[in-house]
């Protein structure tokens, strides 16, 4: 064999068994990797600005997995892909120029706006009596800009950090090998989150299955900012309150019905607004200084937690719903929700989903709907947009000239001081920790001890149908001794549905810590 070829073999040969111990090590190996084949130190925490500061970009493993889950599915919604929308106007009707700046709240100012209400986990054309939360997500076409204020019906969440959303939500969907949703496999992730113990018990009691979007609340779940115009910063939370009340469906009417329409909730909006039966919401806010927040026994940002009722809720205004979409594709479908769209004296909080939110919900309208998305006539602010964000697919704008940047001497484009962020003072190191006061399970039993008898015994059934189908022992036990934490009688009641031992459940859950 010549020279030449000898080396290149060898070298062939080489490269080989490079390639097989890279991809035994691949196989044996039980770290976590990214995408680049690093290995993960904390796949449970984002990294923050010391124990209370917001998210920080430079963590690389929290980007990667949301851009990543962002990208799953197209052009279908990953979450909130069944939605039904409707145009309105929402009327201010308090002055609160001392808590926020906002033009929207300005008493007496008429602002349109689009809702779409949604299914969280199910698919498009899933049927709408499944149990699940709903999405409330409002579009105001503000004086000031789009403000998207994006929530659900149910005022909390499953987790506190957005790291752990497309674990989450992975374990909800359907199972990648059978394509049937499997409560083994998000049982299995729930019991690794005490925290989920609260959403948990609300969206397995009748809450679950609103009877329909006219007849449920909305909630904004995450905490913001109130800003005034003096800069002064206060955090707020919002509350849809249904006028025409609150209505669920049993499991046994949710079954019944949808054996008949499995459309109900999108039928009957459509109905009541094309009758003249318009549907109101009056908008409610609670607000805490941010003194007040630190003196919670709680983390008042954590998103699997409600601000108590001693907390005032103070009416700021009406919305009424009052013209269905013309194309359900152009306005529903096409509309892009996402919690970054603010506007002045609006802005982000430091919880850690919404910080999460912020990034995840903008990117992936931008893949759903391309990078300009928000030129569509449904995502369009009635203000002109006016920035050098120029080219990409489906550009109708019409900028013209030779200056696309700024400053520039030539255009008179510039930004404003008057407009800046509020300041938020920091201190202590970058970490990835979780929160201080995780207080798990109080309000969770806080919850079950507000139900009637019948509501607890409708929760209690619900749920051990689902955890009845757990085959693993150890998860099981997990679960019940979250609920048994909660409240006594509802693990016991639980632990008795699947035919546990409760003496058992309430050994595990004698361990845990609030």
């Amino acid at each position: 064999m010549k020279s030449t070829q000898l080396v290149r073999r060898l070298a062939a040969l080489a490269m080989t068994a490079v390639a097989g111990i890279g991809a035994a090590a691949a196989q044996n190996s039980t770290i976590m990797t990214r995408d680049n084949g690093a290995p993960i130190g904390d796949n449970q925490n984002s990294q923050t600005a010391g124990p209370n500061g917001p998210v920080l970009l430079q963590d690389v493993q929290l980007i990667q997995k949301l851009q990543r889950f962002d990208r799953e599915r197209q052009p279908e919604r990953v979450v909130h892909a069944r939605g039904t929308g409707a145009h309105g106007v929402f009327v201010a009707s308090k002055d609160i120029s001392d808590l926020t700046r906002a033009a929207v709240f300005k008493p007496g100012e008429e602002t349109p706006v689009f809702v779409r209400f949604s299914s969280v986990i199910h698919g498009n054309h899933s049927p709408e009596t499944l149990r699940d939360p709903r999405g409330f997500a409002t579009k105001f076409y503000s004086k000031e800009g789009n403000w998207d204020l994006v929530g659900n019906n149910l005022p909390i969440f499953f987790i506190r950090d957005a790291i752990k959303f497309p674990d989450m939500v992975h374990s909800l969907k359907p199972s990648p090998d059978t394509n049937v949703q499997d409560p083994n496999r998000f049982f299995d992730f729930f019991s690794h989150q005490p925290e989920s113990t609260h959403m948990l018990t609300r969206v397995y009691s009748d809450q679950g299955t609103p009877a329909s979007y006219r007849e449920m609340d909305g909630n904004s779940v995450h905490a913001y900012k109130f800003v005034n115009a003096k800069g002064q910063v206060n955090y707020v939370k919002f509350h849809w309150k249904s006028l025409q009340g609150e209505k669920t469906l049993t499991a046994r009417e949710a079954s019944d019905i949808q054996g008949r329409d499995f459309n109900h909730m999108t039928g009957d909006l459509i109905a009541a607004i094309k009758e003249g039966r318009f549907p109101k919401w009056d908008l409610y806010v609670q607000v805490l200084s941010p003194e007040q927040l630190a003196k919670l026994d709680f983390n008042g940002l954590d998103a699997t937690k409600i601000w108590p009722t001693s907390v005032p809720e103070v009416k700021v205004g009406t919305m009424t719903l009052n013209r269905n979409p013309d194309n359900v594709f152009l306005e529903t479908e096409q509309s892009a929700m996402a919690p970054s769209n603010l506007v002045p004296g609006i802005e982000a909080s430091e919880d850690r989903m919404l910080q999460g939110r912020l990034f995840s919900y903008a990117d992936t309208q931008l893949h759903r709907l391309g990078a300009n998305g928000l030129q569509l006539p449904i995502n369009r602010p009635r203000t002109a947009a006016a920035n050098y964000n120029q080219d990409g697919a489906a550009n109708s704008g019409a900028r013209k000239g030779e200056v696309n940047y700024q400053p520039s001497e030539h255009a008179p484009l510039t930004d404003s001081a008057e407009y800046k962020s509020s300041q938020l003072a920091l201190s202590g190191t970058t970490q990835q920790a979780r929160i201080a006061k995780t207080r798990n399970f109080t309000q969770a039993g806080d919850f079950y001890r507000s139900l009637t008898a019948q509501q607890q015994a409708n929760l209690v059934s619900n749920l051990a149908g689902d955890l009845g189908q757990v085959k693993d022992d150890g998860v099981k036990y997990a679960m019940l001794s979250y609920f048994q934490k909660a409240d006594a009688n509802y693990g016991r009641a639980i632990a008795l549905a699947v035919k546990a031992d409760p003496a058992k459940v309430q050994q595990l859950a004698a361990k845990l810590v609030d």
